[in-house]
């Protein structure tokens, strides 16, 4: 069998962390946390499932989880963010992959709860993403603050049952403060790579983004939820795009 590393990434995580770390205590061998100084509870509830714990200011979200890759003493990791948790199914699966490794990385759907709704739809769910890897197989890359673990093109991954359960906002307001802010970081982030707005950008794509989820992606079936989650994916569009459109006219 294996031994697997869980590597997580944390700044005032309490809410959901103790949930995270319960999740995946019988399932890793060691478990490492980057914390960006947290101020809440969050060192307390990792000494209590004696993980270790690393502090290092925040590098931005790909830089920092490639940092926490390199703390891992084994070479095989299972990574997580302090708002996720293994589903009981996912689990039993991570368990019977250590006993049979085979590929270079295994991806799973990932479970959103959206103020306590569990979402079904949109582009939400199945929301793919690859968590269990060797060390070696890749790195994080994308365009901040939406990370992606890219294998190399030589690496093959597989699929296994279960989800990964993501608490990600408990109420609207929560929402509004994330959409504001993670549409700045990708404006910049944006602009870094030399990427340009214009006024059809802004009013085309996000319209697109709006219409894909809550049409083609079913988002609708989700009710109340689904529909509040396809107008802030509009708004997160929107902004991204008309602060990319001020930076370049600014610069």
């Amino acid at each position: 069998m294996i031994k697997l590393s869980a590597v997580i990434i944390t700044f005032n995580e309490e809410e959901h962390l103790e949930k995270c770390l319960t999740s995946i205590q019988d399932v890793v061998d060691e478990i490492i946390v980057v914390d960006s100084y947290s101020t809440d509870s969050t060192i307390t509830i990792c000494n209590k499932f004696n993980a270790t714990v690393i502090k290092q200011e925040f590098l931005g979200y790909i830089e920092q989880k490639n940092f926490a890759l390199k703390q891992a003493s084994y070479d095989y990791i299972l990574s997580l963010d302090g708002d996720e948790a293994l589903s009981d199914q996912l689990k039993i699966s991570i368990i019977e992959i250590k006993n049979n490794w085979i590929k270079d990385g295994y991806y799973s759907n990932r479970l959103n709860n959206y103020c306590g709704q569990w979402i079904k739809h949109s582009d939400w769910y199945p929301d793919k993403k690859l968590r269990l890897f060797k060390k070696n197989a890749g790195e994080w890359k994308g365009i901040n603050p939406h990370d992606r673990f890219e294998i190399k093109e030589d690496k093959t991954a597989g699929f296994i049952k279960g989800n990964l359960l993501h608490w990600i906002y408990s109420d609207y307001s929560e929402h509004n403060l994330k959409v504001e802010r993670f549409s700045t970081i990708a404006a910049k982030a944006y602009y870094k790579l030399g990427k340009k707005s214009s006024i059809l950008k802004i009013i085309y794509r996000p319209i697109w983004a709006f219409f894909k989820a809550y049409f083609l992606r079913l988002g609708f079936l989700d009710g109340l939820n689904g529909f509040v989650i396809c107008v802030q994916t509009y708004n997160v569009t929107f902004l991204k795009y008309i602060k990319l459109y001020r930076l370049w006219n600014k610069n």
